[in-house]
């Protein structure tokens, strides 16, 4: 246990197997502690933390759920095989007297199981896959994260099969853990793919939010609606981030686009149901208030300063706006996958956002009004990998995430398509449109580098040539210099490659390690490697003028948390209003000033998929004690 501070107050060893739920009495005065072991032991806070009861009897797996009554004298449990049990606190003797399980208020809900949360189930077809819910019993309203990323708002206890809630989008699939606050003013919720902590403001019936506060991605639907869940394809995690790059796999059996479709099937199987009429939804409402997270560990390059010097970047399904000043979040919730890459208008506050989808979709919008100005569609299949503008705006490159890899240009503002082309049977990386004439750009990606030409209706390329200077590389990164014909790529050498219209010029030692990120400047270059360190180059790229190393005795006192690791790799980097913004491989996101020192702007919580999520529920308003404990 241990205080506000961190420091520790006592150590306790009971088992030897990881304990993942914790729960404290509404008093104060017992906490429960499950195991994977299945025992629950509880133990009383008075006695610094002695143990004095021990509940196991009938656990026939390990411990998923816990719930205390409203007065402290029970404790509800349901493990891993589905059996829930009611015990006596806090000595854990069993309960077996059906009235007096029947009369026991709850001060929480978060077991799956129970006529309280029956409402959760379709009323026809098999149980779709549920991840986590948690009842706030005072506000009458229920939580329920889903393997298809959504959060769902019913009402609390709701009985009936089939009931009716609010649906909110923002999370990668699945929801791994959702939870209250202690005074039902906040959600928390934990995506067990994109890592992120969402934290959502509860906006109870009779407050009726402002136009600017009212959530866009809520919808209405029902618990017959989704039947299918998302069959992702869980990745092993590799030593080479390279490798895990190559191997990231989009495609999915179930899209949240084809929810309609279910829907629709759904009803038609159900129409025998037609005369039972589905419990309401709730009156009240949720509004995303901040995004503990970045999409580092599988994207590049996506991360940059507006004009007006706020940050802008995406986590899971969300395009995020920050405040470094207020450190405040707006949020563009426009797109109902995982947003995969990010691109900013070099003219106006304008950013291009590209989704995980069957027909994948490219959003471009305003990152003042958070609306969309347009919405791109019918070219992508699975997935948009990368997105860059042309230097004028008007014009927009995408690459598809399939097997193609179809390159195409786009007149962004009409909506059409000037030019598309199979790009290449590896793995693109990365797309960048010449400045200085906008029918040319270059693709990079698996072993190979190519110069694009837009002819006609078409793309006609050029692959680069190595010839004697250096060995054919995988490039991750690319940039375009002051002239018509020269580039440079970030190879996984950790070398820069320095390119004279489609020949190779010369190589320059950057990094020890895959180079991740480059980022042209009036004058120089900035770059990010996998071996945590920044370089600021002069206008030639041939000399290094400064580096900074990405570690935890850099941060300045500003900054909101620490570091996971020192050195961790850099994913993207830019230069503007003075910093340099550095976004890592392990989702932070940090202000480098030219002098050296460093401000964590933002973190992600990096927990496993199987976290459990706990809000002390006796902490005073605005203090809350929020942990997480992994498996």
């Amino acid at each position: 246990m241990c205080n506000r501070d961190m420091s520790e107050v006592v150590h306790v060893w009971e088992r030897h197997a990881a304990i993942h739920l914790l729960r404290f009495s509404p008093d104060g005065g017992y906490l429960a502690a499950g195991s994977l072991e299945g025992p629950v032991d509880v133990y009383s806070v008075a006695q610094r933390y002695k143990k004095v009861g021990d509940c196991g009897g009938n656990i026939g797996g390990a411990i998923a759920y816990l719930d205390w009554s409203l007065d402290s004298s029970f404790l509800q449990t349901e493990d891993s095989v589905g059996q829930r049990c009611m015990y006596h606190m806090p000595y854990g003797k069993l309960v077996t007297d059906k009235e007096e399980i029947d009369a026991s208020p709850w001060a929480s809900w978060s077991c799956p199981r129970g006529a309280e949360v029956a409402g959760v189930l379709p009323r026809y077809g098999p149980p779709r896959q549920l991840m986590s819910l948690d009842a706030s019993v005072t506000g009458g309203v229920l939580a329920v994260g889903d393997g298809l990323g959504f959060i769902r708002l019913y009402r609390f206890p709701t009985f009936q099969k089939g009931s009716r809630f609010r649906r909110y989008i923002g999370h990668s699939a699945p929801v791994t853990a959702v939870h209250w606050s202690h005074d039902c003013a906040w959600l928390l919720s934990i995506g067990g793919t994109d890592h992120a902590l969402f934290q959502w403001r509860f906006i109870p019936e009779g407050l009726h939010p402002t136009e600017s506060d009212a959530p866009p991605q809520e919808t209405l639907a029902d618990s017959n609606s989704e039947e299918s869940s998302s069959d992702q394809s869980e990745m092993a995690e590799l030593d080479s981030d390279i490798e895990q790059d190559m191997q990231n796999n989009v495609m999915r059996q179930v899209y949240k686009e084809d929810l309609q479709r279910l829907q629709k099937q759904g009803k038609e199987k159900g129409q025998t149901f037609a005369s039972q009429r589905c419990e309401r939804p709730p009156n009240d409402s949720l509004r995303l208030h901040f995004v503990h997270g970045y999409r580092g560990s599988d994207c590049r390059n996506n991360l940059f300063y507006t004009q007006t010097g706020e940050v802008v970047y995406h986590v899971a399904a969300v395009g995020v706006v920050y405040n470094r000043h207020t450190h405040s979040q707006r949020f563009y919730l426009g797109h109902d996958d995982d947003i995969l890459c990010l691109a900013l208008h070099p003219v106006k506050d304008y950013a291009a956002t590209g989704q995980v989808g069957r027909d994948a979709e490219v959003h471009i919008w305003d990152t003042e009004t958070l609306r969309p100005l347009s919405i791109l569609r019918g070219e992508h299949h699975h997935g948009v990998c990368a997105l860059a503008f042309s230097a004028d705006g008007k014009r927009l490159v995408s690459v598809g995430a399939n097997n193609e890899n179809l390159v195409v240009m786009w007149e962004w503002k009409r909506g059409e398509k000037i030019a598309s082309a199979r790009g290449h049977r590896d793995k693109i990386f990365f797309v960048q449109v010449n400045p200085h004439n906008a029918d040319r750009l270059l693709t990079v990606g698996v072993k190979h580098i190519r110069f694009w030409q837009v002819t006609g209706g078409g793309l006609t390329w050029r692959r680069g040539e190595f010839g004697g200077v250096a060995r054919c590389d995988t490039m991750l990164c690319a940039v375009y210099g002051r002239s018509d014909d020269l580039s440079y790529s970030g190879a996984a050498s950790g070398d820069v490659y320095v390119w004279r219209g489609v020949a190779l010029l010369r190589t320059i030692k950057a990094h020890d390690g895959p180079i991740f990120s480059l980022h042209a400047l009036e004058k120089g270059f900035v770059t990010g490697g996998k071996d945590g360190m920044v370089g600021l180059w002069d206008d030639s790229f041939e000399r290094c003028l400064k580096t900074y190393a990405i570690k935890r005795s850099a941060l300045a006192p500003g900054s909101k948390g620490l570091l996971l690791e020192d050195n961790p790799s850099v994913r993207a980097v830019t230069l503007g209003h003075g910093h340099i913004l550095v976004g890592t491989r392990n989702g932070e996101i940090l202000e480098v000033e030219k002098s050296g020192p460093m401000t964590l702007l933002v973190q992600v919580t990096h927990l496993r998929p199987s976290c459990s999520l706990f809000v002390c529920p006796f902490s005073k308003p605005n203090r809350e004690v929020c942990s997480t404990i992994l498996m």
